[in-house]
């Protein structure tokens, strides 16, 4: 997949460049909005298992636990105002091209799940999942993000590995910007 490698590092500089005067306006507004870092980071379950700190924009208030966002639906909401229209638009993502350069991810494959989601890691690795570089977007988020059951979200994870191919890709990527613009399953 070396032609997927090199794919990843054109177009994330690419949009690096595209995406610097929202980054700076971004980080400005977080900054703004609350106390602590502009940027995120957190453990992540890489390729092969592997973790990795992935890079994001803080969208949630200090000492928010590391939970996936499907398990904070009946607390107290964490998100800052600035979060809030950072997550509407996944701008809050935009860091990550900084981990698709460093070879730690690539713009698409599934998405890399929590240290701490040990269920979900381990269906993954049971279907063969974890031999891929994970994505900022993947098949599982174009096909439904956050309201999928892990069971659905491996097996959408699976099929993307076991079909893959540049046009996949392609239509991943074209998929997402498409669901970004129209709001569907954002965070």
């Amino acid at each position: 997949m070396p032609m997927k490698r090199l794919t990843d590092i054109i177009l994330t500089l690419i949009a690096l460049l595209i995406s610097a005067l929202p980054m700076v306006v971004a980080a400005l507004w977080i900054k703004m909005d609350s106390e602590g870092p502009i940027i995120f980071r957190q453990k992540r379950v890489g390729k092969d298992g592997e973790l990795f700190e992935i890079y994001k924009f803080r969208t949630m208030r200090q000492g928010t636990p590391d939970l996936a966002t499907d398990k904070m639906q009946n607390l107290p909401s964490p998100i800052t105002p600035s979060g809030a229209v950072l997550r509407r638009f996944s701008i809050d993502e935009l860091p990550q091209l900084l981990n698709v350069l460093k070879g730690e991810m690539s713009l698409v494959g599934p998405r890399p799940a929590l240290y701490n989601q040990t269920e979900l890691t381990a269906l993954r690795e049971a279907a063969g999942v974890l031999a891929f570089p994970p994505g900022i977007t993947g098949w599982a988020q174009v096909n439904g993000r956050d309201e999928l059951a892990d069971e659905v979200k491996v097996s959408f994870d699976k099929w993307y590995c076991d079909n893959w191919n540049y046009f996949l890709d392609w239509r991943i990527m074209f998929l997402t910007v498409t669901a970004v613009f129209g709001g569907r399953g954002n965070k």
